[in-house]
């Protein structure tokens, strides 16, 4: 979907700094992890305080005395009590879907001002007893006398004890995404080295970025219990990396000969990231100078054996089509990376004859994006990855260098389980201008140029007929 008339501006955003699970994070909730992004972002813009109108954040594993997550966060950073709050979950892109809804909000005139993120903490991961022991427990509730006691203490077995930690696999397939990466860069011929060297790049340019001081605007130092030490940066990257260590790591999906390791992959991660949208209009109103807009959006479905990670591929194309924009028009790219191959995999596809044509229905390869333009300070790989949080993550981190560019377009692309994919595609609104002008100037000198050539060509061609 892309807006002719796009009217959504991103104001701002901030987040958590992202911390391996377990953790420094261990003793905090989600909940907890969501107040500290809202109230960070509402300190920097007190305007949410009693102008926010809606607040939606994506998570994945619920805690069950918190399932809307939104809603309690909201509630602990002192948002004014009146302002709904909900929780979406669409695996790691759920942040994506808290944002585009928000936008169509803003979009429809719904909403003016409202805030969109997501969290995550696997440190707080819930773990259920075995369905024997519960079921044992529910009868035990209607149970009367000795009897009905007895019969149901001979239904249990100690081994129902044992408490069943959250599935990492595919509940469609059975098969982890760990295995599925390792499959994908199989199908696109990416190789162990090839994977190394990009989680390499990824962990340098995280640690160059956080040295320069790239993130010290949108990144909020929390001090988590119960040493309240504050953690002022990711802890997820590796500055002192290389791929003497790297290559030494096994395979941890498909043993023995497997491509996907502990270091090529993401880690399990804890944060949260919230970000404020608003009507253009309204933006400047309230003093702002909205300079980045959501321009337009695309989710994708496909088969989760075998494409589950293919979300990228399948959006990009249709996305950058419908708005009529080539790879060349894209400026910044921000890719989430689950995995170092899937990454390299989704890629590959895009200049895949066979994948383009059959699965995308196009005429032919979509084409290369250029590898200077993706991810330049890092991405999930080093900066870490909260399931419900890295939407937030990716936008802010976009918008950023976006600003930051001469360019005009920054696009955010992410996978997810159950195959699923979501890209969003941000607009510089000061450049526009200065596009058009540029694109007179460059047909005018075309224009030049080839009347130049037209009359070289005739010269040349007339001489030769004489001699």
């Amino acid at each position: 979907m892309i807006f002719k008339q796009a009217k959504v501006a991103f104001i701002d955003g901030v987040r958590t700094p992202f911390a391996k699970s377990p953790g420094v994070y261990g003793k905090l909730r989600s909940y907890d992890l969501g107040r500290e992004a809202l109230l960070a972002l509402k300190q920097r813009n007190p305007i949410l305080q009693d102008q926010c109108e809606q607040v939606s954040m994506g998570c994945v594993i619920h805690n069950s005395a918190t399932s809307n997550v939104a809603r309690e966060s909201l509630i602990g950073a002192g948002y004014d009590l009146s302002t709904p709050a909900f929780t979406v979950t669409q695996a790691c892109i759920s942040a994506n879907r808290a944002i585009t809804n928000t936008v169509e909000a803003i979009q429809a005139g719904t909403l003016k001002t409202a805030v969109a993120g997501g969290v995550e903490s696997t440190s707080d991961a819930p773990v259920r007893i075995s369905d024997n022991l519960k079921a044992v427990l529910l009868k035990a509730q209607r149970a009367k006398g000795f009897g009905d006691y007895w019969k149901l203490f001979r239904q249990f077995k100690f081994k129902d004890l044992i408490p069943v930690a959250p599935a990492i696999a595919e509940f469609s397939t059975g098969q982890t995404m760990g295995q599925d990466a390792d499959r994908l860069a199989a199908r696109f011929g990416v190789t162990r080295e090839e994977q190394d060297e990009f989680a390499l790049r990824s962990h340098q340019l995280a640690a160059k970025a956080w040295e320069e001081g790239k993130f010290n605007d949108e990144v909020q130092a929390v001090m988590p219990a119960p040493t309240f030490e504050p953690l002022e940066q990711d802890n997820t990257f590796y500055a002192d990396s290389n791929m003497e260590k790297l290559s030494k790591l096994r395979p941890v999906f498909v043993k023995p000969n497997g491509t996907v390791t502990a270091g090529n992959a993401s880690p399990l991660t804890d944060g949260a990231s919230a970000c404020l949208l608003m009507d253009i209009e309204e933006a400047k109103k309230q003093g702002y100078n909205p300079n980045i807009i959501i321009y337009g959006y695309q989710y994708s479905a496909h088969n989760p054996d075998g494409e589950l990670l293919l979300g990228p591929a399948f959006t990009i194309p249709k996305l950058l089509n419908e708005a009529g924009l080539t790879i060349d028009d894209i400026d910044v790219y921000e890719i989430h990376e689950a995995f170092a191959g899937q990454v390299l995999a989704n890629l590959k596809a895009l200049q895949d004859k066979e994948f383009c044509v059959h699965r995308l229905g196009l005429n032919d390869v979509f084409g290369e994006i250029p590898m200077d333009k993706i991810n330049t300070q890092g991405g999930s790989l080093s900066l870490g990855h909260p399931f419900g949080a890295t939407g937030g993550r990716l936008l802010i981190s976009a918008a950023r260098r976006l600003n930051e560019s001469d360019g005009e377009y920054a696009l955010i692309s992410a996978c997810a389980a159950g195959g699923q994919g979501s890209s969003i595609l941000l607009r510089k609104l000061n450049v526009e201008a200065k596009s058009k002008t540029t694109n007179k100037v460059a047909k005018k000198t075309a224009k030049k140029v080839s009347k130049k050539v037209a009359k070289k060509t005739t010269k040349k061609t007339v001489n030769k007929e004489n001699s």
